[in-house]
């Protein structure tokens, strides 16, 4: 009852508020004369427009709430939740030179009301460094320091921006950028949260690797081929004992445009290397096709998608065949309420997009999941165990989502989002758990008040 109660009064104020938000901007359209264009002038601009303090500094500054919860968590009756997250970031950029950058974010991230699974990652991060790096160059470019690192639609790597806390990296990277070519080169590792104490990396894991972006190479479309090389401590191996994670993951990203108003994505990685005497031999592959049709109201773009990730057929046989998706933006990738990830999974999805005015964003989506192997787990967006039947028993069909959302941008600097999620289990679920669906409502508001708006949500979640 309290997570309903307070879905009920959170979907209300955003629609009391967008509505009213609406009403109030017409009607300063309606009475304002807009003022004439003046030529710009150097020096600061006041505190609070775009936050260019100097020609040299910029700061920008954000907010974002988001109340959220869930009823039937881990598929269980009567495990319900609702809370308040926030989260308070500020940026400066320092620019002594056009080829030279130095860019530092702080970051604090709260949670409130929150009565299970605790109050830490990825909820909770007071006041720490988030990045802060120094960038030297333009075509050839070299970044060094903690910093985001995101390719392709992040299915592989990316910050999770969704998260209260979100993702960086301690990385050194070297970026080349020629007509119609970028090559990425790096060596990082992930940043461990850690609530009460500075945030740090290290710890035996590492992540190298090259990503390519080719724009010419066939016209309209987008061909990044990849590699990245994994190393991480202290894993347990099939065959007994711990070992050490040696890990290649090669792969190719095509998207772009076709003709008729279609488009396209797909991707494909295949795993393979070793923990210790166990060998890897996984694979993943992402496909997606959708038509926008322009001449309509509303703009609809209709698609259809397909995802793939191995599991592991036998726990001890001393071959890993449980596709490791990395450090991904997994949200929404797979169903917006963030039950499954791309691991040891069948998923077929179909949906629409709608664009009712430029201010306003929504999109509905249907999924339907199946275990790529019946004797491996379900997998959460973030990597972890859902449910598992370690005999293969428990059938492979785990179930279907439905799922909407909604952005409405009032401004520039203010954005507000709402969605709600709900997950039917089916065969699988109902024999590994209680059985109970799974809901998901979430509202989202995010206030810039320095520097450019907020980036806009979206299927992906980033």
């Amino acid at each position: 009852m309290r997570v309903r109660t307070s879905v009920v009064v959170s979907c209300c104020a955003v629609a009391v508020l967008g509505f009213s938000c609406e009403a109030v901007a017409q009607t300063a359209q309606q009475t304002q004369t807009p003022a004439p264009v003046q030529p710009s002038t150097p020096g600061p601009a006041p505190l609070g427009v775009d936050g260019q303090l100097a020609p040299w500094l910029q700061v920008r500054g954000e907010y974002r709430t988001r109340i959220e919860g869930f009823t039937g968590g881990a598929f269980s009756d009567g495990n319900d939740d609702a809370y308040w997250l926030g989260r308070f970031r500020l940026n400066a950029t320092v620019r002594p030179n056009t080829s030279m950058r130095f860019f530092i974010q702080t970051q604090d991230a709260r949670a409130f009301d929150r009565t299970t699974g605790g109050l830490a990652t990825p909820l909770r991060d007071t006041f720490d460094l988030r990045q802060a790096y120094g960038e030297l160059g333009t075509t050839t470019m070299v970044r060094v320091g903690r910093q985001e690192l995101a390719f392709g639609e992040e299915r592989l790597i990316g910050g999770v921006n969704w998260l209260n806390n979100a993702r960086s990296f301690d990385a050194g990277r070297l970026t080349i950028k020629r007509k119609g070519v970028q090559v990425d080169a790096f060596a990082a590792s992930v940043v461990t949260i850690q609530p009460d104490a500075f945030d740090k990396s290290g710890g035996g894991n590492a992540l190298y690797g090259t990503y390519v972006a080719l724009s010419t190479l066939v016209p309209k479309q987008a061909v990044e081929p990849f590699f990245f090389w994994r190393q991480s401590r202290g894993l347990a191996a099939e065959l007994g004992g711990t070992a050490t994670l040696h890990q290649a993951t090669t792969g190719l990203r095509m998207a772009g445009k076709l003709p008729a108003s279609f488009d396209y994505s797909g991707e494909a990685a295949l795993q393979t290397g070793s923990v210790g005497p166990d060998s890897i031999s996984a694979w993943a592959s992402h496909s997606v096709i959708g038509r926008t049709f322009d001449g309509a109201s509303l703009k609809p773009r209709l698609f259809a998608e397909f995802n793939h990730a191995s599991g592991d057929a036998n726990a001890k046989d001393g071959t890993r065949g449980t596709f490791d998706q990395l450090y991904p933006t997994g949200h929404d990738k797979y169903g917006l309420a963030d039950q499954v990830g791309w691991r040891n999974i069948n998923h077929v999805r179909t949906g629409v997009e709608l664009k009712p005015t430029s201010k306003w964003q929504v999109s509905g989506g249907y999924h339907s999941y199946w275990l790529a192997s019946a004797t491996d787990a379900l997998y959460s967006a973030g990597g972890a165990v859902v449910a598992r039947s370690s005999a293969g028993t428990a059938g492979r069909y785990v179930g279907q989502e439905v799922d909407a959302q909604t952005t409405y941008i009032y401004s520039p600097q203010l954005q507000i989002a709402g969605g709600f999620a709900h997950l039917i289990p089916a065969t699988f679920l109902k024999n590994t758990t209680q059985g109970h669906a799974y809901d998901y409502p979430f509202v989202m508001v995010t206030y810039v008040f320095l520097g450019e708006k907020p980036a806009i949500g979206g299927r992906n979640g980033r």
